[in-house]
């Protein structure tokens, strides 16, 4: 089991900026990845940001430019850093867990931009 814990969420004017932050522990292997994704009320869950197994890094065409993903290999940790905020960024963001055989999501941190 891997599990998952989000901080950094919260309200934020627009044109402000957040940075989000997921660690994961547990049961990991060296070969993983770990991404981002948003779902907004009454809508579904879409990717905002994700590191490959091939080590790409895919955006969201939405998000591109304004928002950037890292990671810390040594602490099996993922960052948002999310820029230029605008009230439809407004949604629950969710950081996923990939290895062999299984995915994990964490329990979302809620983002809202006010206009």
């Amino acid at each position: 089991q891997v599990q998952l814990v989000e901080s950094g969420g919260g309200l934020v004017q627009t044109g402000g900026s957040l940075r989000l932050s997921c660690a994961a522990s547990g049961r990991i292997f060296s070969s993983n990845v770990m991404g981002w994704y948003r779902q907004a009320p009454g809508l579904q869950r879409e990717l905002v940001a994700r590191f490959t197994y091939g080590g790409r890094i895919d955006y969201a065409d939405s998000v591109k430019g304004r928002f950037t993903i890292s990671r810390d290999n040594a602490k099996n940790a993922v960052y948002l850093q999310m820029n230029s905020l605008k009230p439809e960024d407004t949604a629950v963001y969710y950081c996923k867990f990939m290895q062999i055989g299984s995915e994990y999501w964490g329990q979302g941190t809620q983002v809202t931009v006010s206009s």
